[in-house]
């Protein structure tokens, strides 16, 4: 029974570091924060990591099924996800139009609970999240798992999400980085602005 049980999470701690390490929102929002300072890239990837936790945990008590079902409810969600990520992305653009000196204003006011705050925001609003966690948990863990695996595969979702995204941001807040991120901040805002927008119209026009 515990062979089995080491199996299952095995495969699901496969599955969820593809899932991670994937570019999607939640690292764009990592890399945005964690070039403007270390203590904000940090923040958004805890947030990060909590949302997703949270998210497994929904999954495992069945009501992200709930919501996949629940078509008013996941739209609305859909629909607010995706006028987050291009409010987030015009914010960007705008901030490419702002001089330097204003940006590095700005990214001093980038605080841990406000990079936390964005990473559980950004996580959160995403309604594929629930049918991703829901499809996922649903295959590869089943009905009978104990509730030992299963607080193990929480802890390898929370685990490995805030490995990762603190990764990134430790890598996207180096100096050196930081220092390239300087000289072409305009045009690494736009396109990192380019891309939220991009996917949140992709979110909105998708079923």
């Amino acid at each position: 029974m515990i062979a089995f049980a080491f199996s299952q999470l095995w495969v699901l701690g496969a599955v969820m570091l593809l899932a991670f390490v994937s570019p999607g929102p939640d690292f764009v929002a990592v890399v945005s924060f964690a070039l403007g300072g270390r203590r904000g890239g940090l923040g958004v990837a805890l947030g990060v990591a909590l949302a997703s936790l949270a998210w497994a945990g929904f999954a495992m008590a069945g009501l992200s099924l709930v919501l996949t079902r629940l078509g008013w409810l996941y739209e609305a969600i859909r629909i607010g996800g995706a006028l987050y990520l291009v409010w987030l992305g015009v914010k960007m653009l705008r901030g490419a139009l702002r001089p330097s000196r204003d940006a590095a204003v700005a990214a001093v006011e980038a605080s841990f609970v406000a990079g936390l705050k964005r990473g559980i925001a950004v996580s959160a609003t995403n309604p594929k999240a629930a049918a991703f966690f829901g499809s996922v948990f649903v295959s590869v863990l089943p009905a009978d798992t104990s509730t030992a695996t299963h607080v193990a595969a929480l802890a390898i979702v929370g685990g490995l999400g805030a490995a990762w995204f603190s990764t990134v941001a430790m890598l996207f807040s180096n100096p050196r980085v930081r220092s390239v991120y300087a000289r072409g901040r305009r045009a690494l805002d736009a396109i990192m602005g380019t891309i939220l927008v991009a996917l949140g119209a992709r979110l909105a026009v998708s079923a």
